[in-house]
């Protein structure tokens, strides 16, 4: 990201663009950020999949503890290529968020805010309504951009995959334990979405669980991943996705005295594809052979 800018979008005007009117709320102003970025380095994807893990989708007028209209979550876009791209995955975000509140539109009007509120953090390094460090830190090491594994439309989906395959990732089914492939094998290299191919658990963060279902400790890059709640059955488990094609996975349970780390990711085998170590340069995946152990 090149630059962010705080600012007023889609309001009355600029005669209206302070922060004492706008807070009012009779502006229709949106508290904003103007977000710069190089293409080439980061994509439109990757930059939106982090805003949605950052932001509470479902508050209407609200974020955290800044209640009004001006604290409505939206994003708006400035031309037809991004609203493209916003519209896409917002409807990925919208799938899979109930009560989903999010404003998607075009840009009308920005307006940059007052000096005083721009570089925020630099200037109040203990503000209260800010992203915590720790998610922000977590967030700039990702090293796997969502733009290069792009959701097929359902057509596609169908043509592509097995009935099973379409039913566990699209519908939420979950496939009979011990069936996969790829329970039990000691064959090294990357597993990834088999309806992006967005890369998702490796070989070496694998492990043998009696629970009949392929099992890792962790993904290949914490940002690949969503998790919800999930409580069909008539149980309360955390539920587990992928983020650029919103693939049911599976699940992720605590307290696994099977895994090495306690944490099991049971993952239905007919959510992935396996990509062996030796073809990770010829299939495009080279660029995540420093993940492996060597």
């Amino acid at each position: 990201m090149l630059d962010a800018q705080s600012g007023y979008a889609n309001g009355t005007g600029e005669q209206d663009a302070d922060y004492k009117t706008v807070c009012t709320g009779k502006t229709g102003f949106r508290e904003t950020v103007k977000v710069t970025y190089a293409p080439a380095r980061v994509s439109l994807d990757q930059l939106l999949f982090a805003y949605f893990e950052v932001v509470d989708a479902t508050a209407v007028n609200r974020q955290g503890h800044d209640i009004g209209t001006q604290y409505q979550a939206g994003i708006y876009y400035a031309d037809a290529e991004s609203q493209a791209i916003v519209e896409r995955i917002a409807a990925i975000e919208r799938a899979r968020t109930p009560r989903f509140s999010v404003e998607i539109k075009p840009l009308v009007n920005y307006f940059p805010a007052e000096e005083y509120h721009q570089n925020y953090l630099d200037k109040t390094p203990t503000g209260y309504c800010h992203i915590p460090f720790a998610q922000i830190a977590r967030l700039s090491k990702g090293t796997i951009d969502a733009g290069r594994y792009r959701k097929p439309d359902e057509t596609q989906i169908r043509e592509k995959l097995t009935p099973e395959q379409f039913a566990v990732t699209q519908e939420s089914a979950t496939e009979r334990p011990f069936t996969s492939e790829f329970y039990g094998s000691k064959q090294r290299g990357l597993y990834v979405d088999i309806v992006t191919g967005e890369p998702l658990f490796t070989s070496d963060d694998m492990y043998h669980s009696s629970c009949g279902w392929p099992s890792f400790t962790k993904p290949v890059d914490s940002s690949v991943v969503v998790e919800r709640t999930d409580s069909s059955h008539c149980m309360h488990r955390t539920e587990v996705r992928s983020r650029a094609g919103n693939s049911h996975l599976g699940h992720v349970f605590e307290g696994d005295s099977e895994s090495p780390n306690g944490i099991r990711y049971c993952i239905n085998g007919a959510s992935l594809r396996f990509i062996p170590l030796e073809e990770l340069e010829a299939q495009g995946y080279g660029y995540l052979r420093e993940k492996f152990n060597q």
